[in-house]
Formats: structure tokens, C-alpha cells, sequence
């Protein structure tokens, strides 16, 4: 018996829209990473991207738990000599709350080319409205 490996031809790629309003952070991102990657489908090959689009809603609406709003802090570098930033929490969630949930969600992907190329496949928006209708999207209930 051979093993199977998915193929272009073998799969279909589905879209698919969440509505964040008073989800935890966490574990929504694990369940979009997990549609992501294609995990939820018979036909998953680890080095093959078979996943779904996943549209995000409302993304301003998101809970964290704990004195996580507060306390947690999210760093980059900027690449020169003592470029180590730090961001709030707090301040990106009233900035820009859709880089929370894409940050979440790409710290869950792999690393490395076919991280990046299934993290293209998620679309996140603050407000209740996308512009991905012509998709027919499936609302994916968590």
C-alpha cells in the first residue's frame, strides 16, 4: 500500500468566517491555525498547504483572560544596535486590534516558507463587515 500525498488536483479550498465577539484570544487562534493548516481534513499533508481562507470578524471584540490586557507585552527588534521595542498590549488592542489576532495566529504556523504562504490565507477586520461575499463564506462556529 502506497501513502498518500495531497496533491493540487485532490482538494478544494473552502472559505470560511469567524465572528470574534467575546472569544479568548487563544484558543480562537489555535482553531483558525488549525483550519489554516488543513488539519481538519482527511486528505492533510504536513508539507503540502491543503488548508481553508479564514475570514475573521470583529476583531475589536476579543477577550484575553487574566491581567493579560494590562500586562503583556509583544517585542520586535529594528535591526539596529539596541533596537529592542517593546508594545503594550493594551495599545495595540485600541490601535490596531486586527495584528493581535495575527500575531496569535502566525506564532501558531510553521516557520518558514509554507508558514508564510498559509498565512496569507487569513483576512482579519475590526468591524462586523468584510469584503469577501462573492467567496459565499461558511460561518465556522467555535
Amino acid at each position: 500500500m502506497k501513502s498518500f500525498s495531497a496533491s493540487k488536483k485532490d482538494f478544494v479550498r473552502n472559505w470560511y468566517y469567524v465572528d470574534a465577539t467575546g472569544k479568548i484570544l487563544g484558543r480562537l487562534s489555535s482553531v483558525i491555525a488549525h483550519y489554516l493548516r488543513g488539519k481538519h481534513k482527511s486528505i492533510y499533508t504536513p508539507n503540502i498547504d491543503v488548508g481553508d481562507y479564514i475570514i475573521v470578524i470583529n476583531s475589536s471584540k476579543i477577550h484575553v483572560t487574566g491581567k493579560k490586557f494590562k500586562k503583556k507585552l509583544y517585542y520586535y527588534h529594528t535591526g539596529h544596535v539596541g533596537g529592542l521595542r517593546k508594545k503594550k498590549f493594551s495599545d495595540l488592542f485600541l490601535n490596531n486590534s486586527e495584528e493581535i489576532i495575527k500575531k496569535s495566529v502566525y506564532g501558531m504556523l510553521p516557520k518558514g516558507p509554507l508558514g508564510r504562504l498559509i498565512f496569507k490565507k487569513l483576512k482579519v477586520y475590526s468591524k462586523d463587515f468584510h469584503n469577501h461575499q462573492s467567496q459565499k463564506p461558511i460561518l465556522l462556529t467555535i
